[in-house]
Parts: C-alpha cells; structure tokens; sequence
C-alpha cells in the first residue's frame, strides 16, 4: 500500500507540478490518510523526489520534472527490490543458502525473467505517464 499511495500523491503532485501543495490538499485529493502520507512525503523527500517549505504559504512540490521521475525507482525506494527473490535481484542480489548451483536453478531463471519483466514495464513509465497528460 505504502507504493500505490507515493504513487498517488506522486500523481497530484505531478497534476500541479508548478504549484506547492500542503500535505492535507495532496491526502484529500490522492484518497491517502494523512499521517501516512505524513511519513511517505518524509521518505521521498530525504530520497529527493519532493521538496518542501515551511511557513503559511509553504508545503511540498516535487524536486524534478514528473517525466523524470520513473515508477520503478520510486518503487524500488518506498518498497525494495522489484525481484520476487533475492538471487534475482540485480539491486539486492543474495545467494540462496541452499542452492548448490544457482546457473542451473530453473527457480531463478524464472524469477529473473519475471523481475525483467517488471522492471520493463515500470521503469518505462514516469509518473508523468500515469497522470495522462504527456508530454510537455
């Protein structure tokens, strides 16, 4: 959940690229509870995908072009590794104990396709993309 939320408020950001919007107008309009949103914009900030200002008229707007920022990447920051396991994993790849040769692991030739897979598709997509309004 915690993804398909970034995503979402990734998404009305994206919507109001040029403006900066307090967290309660992002929440309200991406469908999010509020203190979660709260701990999800901290994380994105500190990965520098928002920014924020303080004050009256402060709030957070995103730190670089939504075209540029990549669905699989803000996937791989909020959740981890796209792989479904970790030999597969090119980000955090880990040898499987109990494997004696993972070259010859019909498991992980799988899983290696089903994370190529993935990736494909997610990191082709910005979130500019999911909002629907194209290129600028």
């Amino acid at each position: 959940m915690k993804a398909k939320y970034a995503l979402r408020a990734l998404m009305v950001m994206a919507r109001n690229e040029k403006k900066m919007l307090a967290s309660k107008s992002i929440a309200q309009a991406a469908d999010v509870p509020q203190k979660f949103l709260d701990n999800i914009l901290q994380q994105l900030r500190h990965q520098g995908l928002v920014d924020s200002k303080r004050g009256i008229f402060g709030g957070y707007f995103l730190a670089k072009p939504s075209s540029e920022i990549m669905v699989g990447d803000l996937i791989r920051m909020i959740d981890g590794p796209l792989a479904p396991i970790r030999c597969a994993s090119v980000t955090a790849y880990q040898k499987c104990d109990d494997c004696p040769d993972e070259n010859a692991c019909e498991i992980r030739k799988t899983m290696v396709e089903v994370r190529n897979a993935i990736a494909n598709v997610l990191d082709g997509k910005s979130i500019r993309d999911l909002t629907g309004l194209g290129i600028v």
